[in-house]
């Protein structure tokens, strides 16, 4: 049987990273791991191809070739989706569709003929047979939360992996905590369910054994929803780097109680670890006990924020506007915590009700939603009627990301971080990528971008007295590069 996996083209938003890519000259930041986990379950005599819409074209032959077309799509992905299916249509080739887009939003898309809802390990047998003997059903439903210790490595090999600047794997489902807005407790639950330290170890080393020497990004909602799995898994990444002597570097989602505990930090930079994602959401107390956020209360979130910064782990920050309890000067504040924390990658957005989450769910009883969710939170639009008005807050929130991204501003944040960072943990390697990105920012940002006096003074200022730093301070300039080219465009 011949299946074709089709992964939709992510929109210019802030995790593209579309702008900072041509440094490096890469296609896409990461892969499609859902994809690829699920071709790992499919019978290997069966012919799969792969085709990412981020790093290459659909043709109209490979839709002609397949049997059926896996679609996997998050909600972001909407609009690819239907340019997707509308060929898939022409072509006369059913299509089979699963993922966060349409676990929580199927209805929406009666021409799809069939349906893989919530996790899949459980029904992907039951899928399976129906193929072989023609019997598909419409609707496949996981009904509860799969055991991940069952859990195939994913099939890399369907992968050009030189198009990409990071791989992903996965650890852990499910996070502890009950963040109204999150949808991930929805789809995952509370309870964390993790693999084996040896399972995520055999990925790693499939995917050395391949040739990958880059980063990985460990997308766990919740890198530390379990911290005594999460410890064993350290203990093994720290013997395997030592036994295979790889400079695999590692990046994660966690949340701000890991500031709580050093020794954690400490192994996890000892393991490889070199940057962090943080939900900080907002400096409110009031939005914090809003949004049931109470991991983040009572407590000093700069200095949680510099605790993992000396720990040697740069914080990328999640930040939110739009709550019912935020007042007119939550701009300035959000602006003023962003500042002073030196969370140089601040990824802003305007509230969203994602479907089916307890904030959806108010909102609706409510009568205030009004339209469906983008999945993109930088759209700089709402889909629900907010306390504040909704003028106030799109032109607000197009203001505070033009005004983070200046270079002035920018560059300001990256030595607050320079000063309290703490390099330490591996030293990872330095590709050829990062020469052709370091000589491209010469030109993009040392003569080209209007910022280039503050790109040349933070160039000068850490070559001399951070040098250990200095490739760090380049790879956030051109970050920084991305997220104005976003801001310009809200």
């Amino acid at each position: 049987m011949n299946i074709l996996l089709v992964s939709p083209k992510t929109p210019d938003t802030f995790w593209s990273f579309k702008h900072a890519l041509r440094f490096v000259s890469k296609k896409a930041s990461i892969p499609p791991l859902g994809l690829v986990t699920i071709a790992a379950m499919l019978p290997r005599d069966w012919q799969l191809k792969l085709v990412d819409l981020n790093v290459e074209r659909l043709r109209d032959q490979e839709v002609r070739q397949a049997d059926y077309v896996f679609l996997s799509a998050m909600i972001v992905h909407q609009e690819s989706v239907r340019e997707i299916l509308a060929r898939c249509a022409a072509l006369g080739k059913p299509v089979i569709a699963g993922g966060p887009l349409f676990t929580t939003g199927h209805e929406a898309f009666p021409d799809i003929q069939h349906f893989v809802l919530g996790e899949a390990e459980e029904v992907m047998p039951q899928l399976v047979a129906d193929l072989r003997s023609g019997r598909l059903q419409r609707v496949y439903r996981a009904d509860g939360w799969p055991d991940l210790t069952q859990a195939p490595v994913p099939r890399w090999d369907l992968l050009k992996l030189r198009h990409y600047v990071t791989m992903a794997v996965q650890f852990s489902r499910g996070c502890p905590f009950d963040c109204e807005f999150c949808d991930i407790i929805v789809m995952n639950g509370r309870v964390p369910r993790t693999k084996t330290p040896a399972q995520l170890v055999a990925e790693l080393e499939a995917l050395r054994q391949r040739g990958w020497k880059d980063t990985v990004f460990i997308v766990d909602d919740n890198f530390i929803g379990d911290k005594r799995r999460t410890r064993e898994l350290l203990h093994a990444l720290v013997e395997w780097r030592q036994r295979t002597g790889t400079e695999i570097g590692f990046l994660t989602e966690a949340s701000v109680n890991l500031a709580d505990d050093l020794e954690l930090c400490a192994l996890m930079v000892q393991a490889g670890f070199k940057k962090v994602f943080v939900g900080i959401e907002t400096p409110s107390a009031e939005a914090l006990e809003e949004c049931r956020k109470r991991q983040n209360r009572n407590r000093d979130l700069v200095g949680a924020v510099q605790t993992l910064q000396r720990a040697g782990l740069e914080v990328m920050g999640g930040f939110i506007v739009g709550f019912d309890s935020d007042k007119h000067d939550i701009f300035k504040r959000q602006f003023e915590f962003i500042q002073r924390s030196g969370v140089a990658t601040a990824m802003v957005g305007l509230l969203t009700a994602l479907p089916q989450t307890r904030l959806w769910q108010r909102l609706k009883r409510e009568g205030r939603l009004e339209t469906a969710s983008t999945g993109n939170n930088t759209d700089a639009a709402l889909n629900f009627k907010p306390k504040l008005s909704k003028e106030f807050l799109v032109s607000g929130y197009r203001d505070l990301m033009k005004k983070l991204y200046e270079p002035r501003h920018y560059y300001q944040r990256i030595r607050t971080f320079l000063k309290s960072h703490r390099p330490s943990g591996p030293r990872l390697r330095f590709s050829w990528a990062d020469g052709a990105a370091f000589l491209k920012s010469f030109w993009v940002l040392g003569v080209r971008d209007r910022g280039r006096v503050a790109y040349w003074r933070l160039f000068w200022s850490t070559l001399l007295r951070r040098p250990r730093q200095f490739h760090q301070a380049i790879e956030l300039a051109i970050m920084g590069y991305h997220f104005r080219r976003v801001a310009k465009a809200l």
